[in-house]
């Protein structure tokens, strides 16, 4: 499905831990790929909406900083692979607005943890890419920068709230790409635009996202086209930071090469138990699920017992969350913002806070059921979606939104991520599954038990060797 461009495609969608090793190999120089990756930018991004800003100057001159590392023997570990970093992400010295006209043309007096590691090992911004305002949804349109749409079909979100990011990803306008994920904004876009997304159990990466360092069910990591680059980013980016009291003193390194499925018990949910989930998506991931079989796991079906609960507790923690966190801003920018954002802040400012306070009551019994499912199984797979993506100018308050002929919450209720948010513990790592009739991705979750990072990629790999997706792009 590659289309045939001036610009060398076949350099836009190398792996990073290919591109690294023709670097070492000096086969390929970072100022070579840096240059075909720009020119890819701007040939794509006027289809797709993805690009905030551009750094072009500053990443040619570090690419070829990064070329005379290679030849001094002093390359770090991601030396010369193009970067994008998400808008909402803080990046010293440069706008960062959220999406928001609040914070239009102001600069960030920090980096974000995360960021500054990517950057510290070698990774090099070229672009910032689009979010929707304060990431609040699954979809990516902002009062700034209007619609992000999906590169495998235009009249499709890219998936939000690292909209930008998993479509530049997917497009081959970089390589490695920096998201967050409060309700599935890694994960979401990821599975839309057919690249992998990774939250990380709570604590395993720094976040110092927001003005609270202590809100749990907020992650930040990256997205890459295939599982051994997100790992690749993930060791990185991982571990212990002063700036972040939850951060875990104990750090993992994910094992480089192939992983095993073998003889891993696999718990597969179609649902989650209360769902509506679109049949293509389902006869995808059942699909997706026999691969997993044929690598070796064993697989059986299972309900995990739960119920709209957990909708409403993500949905309640949310509102509560953008009130703290946004409330402020209502008297003098309510009428500039999303109606949406401004509807979940006002309505979170209402929320009595004992009704805030059961939500934990409700995590509680999902992990109990879930717990009780982990102790006869090493993963759990499941859809991300219930939908292969939503359409460019979905609304979050659409009342006629259906899936099935059934009518569902247009907001996130077509979304099998949100849960593991307030399950944060729990690592979960998005692949592709398939192709929908429409051309657009649908994606597999794989979820593991609490803190058991290495499972979860171990698998992954194992499912993308049966199920190769990467040299799939799409036709831009």
């Amino acid at each position: 499905m590659s289309s045939t461009a001036a610009v060398d495609e076949s350099l836009c969608y190398l792996p990073a831990e290919v591109a690294l090793r023709r670097f070492a190999e000096r086969s390929l120089a970072p100022s070579e790929l840096m240059a075909a990756v720009i020119e890819r930018c701007e040939e794509v991004n006027p289809h797709v909406n993805a690009i905030t800003n551009r750094f072009y100057d500053q990443a040619r001159r570090q690419a070829a900083e990064a070329d005379q590392r290679y030849r001094d023997g002093t390359a770090r570990p991601l030396e010369g692979i193009p970067f994008a970093v998400k808008e909402l992400h803080p990046v010293k010295g440069v706008t960062t607005s959220w999406g928001s006209k609040i914070f239009e043309g102001v600069e960030a007096d920090h980096t974000l943890p995360a960021m500054q590691r990517m950057f510290d090992a070698g990774a090099i911004m070229h672009i910032r890419t689009t979010t929707p305002e304060f990431a609040h949804c699954g979809h990516c349109h902002s009062p700034l920068y209007g619609i992000t749409r999906n590169p495998w079909n235009l009249d499709f979100s890219s998936g939000g709230s690292s909209g930008g990011s998993s479509v530049a990803v997917a497009t081959g306008m970089t390589l490695l790409a920096g998201g967050d994920d409060g309700g599935g904004s890694l994960r979401m876009p990821a599975s839309s635009c057919g690249i992998v997304g990774y939250k990380a159990p709570f604590g395993r990466n720094p976040s110092a996202l927001l003005d609270t360092m202590f809100e749990a069910i907020v992650h930040v990591g990256v997205l890459g086209r295939t599982v051994g680059d997100v790992a690749l980013a993930q060791n990185v980016v991982s571990g212990q930071h002063p700036d972040d009291i939850t951060t875990l003193r104990e750090r993992v390194t994910i094992p480089a090469g192939p992983g095993s499925a073998e003889g891993l018990r696999i718990a597969y949910s179609p649902d989650l138990g209360y769902v509506e989930v679109d049949r293509e998506v389902a006869r995808l991931t059942e699909v997706a699920v026999a691969k997993l079989a044929d690598a070796g796991a064993i697989v059986e079906e299972v309900d995990l017992g739960w119920d709209e609960s957990t909708y409403d507790a993500w949905v309640t923690h949310w509102q509560g969350l953008f009130a703290a966190i946004a409330g402020e801003h209502i008297p003098q920018w309510q009428y500039k913002m999303d109606p949406f954002v401004r509807q979940l802040i006002l309505q979170g400012q209402q929320l009595d806070h004992v009704r805030v306070k059961k939500t934990e009551l409700v995590r509680t019994k999902m992990w109990t059921k879930l717990a009780a499912v982990f102790a006869n199984h090493d993963l759990v797979v499941c859809p991300t979606q219930a939908v292969p993506a939503l359409a460019a100018n979905h609304q979050n308050d659409d009342k006629s939104f259906t899936i099935n002929g059934k009518p569902v919450d247009a907001y996130l209720a077509w979304a099998l991520t949100y849960p593991f948010n307030l399950l944060s513990q729990c690592p979960v790592l998005t692949v592709p599954s398939g192709f929908s009739s429409s051309g657009v991705p649908t994606g597999l979750q794989i979820v593991g038990k609490p803190y058991d990072d290495e499972t979860v990629f171990s698998a992954a790999k194992a499912f993308e060797s049966v199920a190769p997706w990467a040299q799939a792009h799409p036709n831009l």
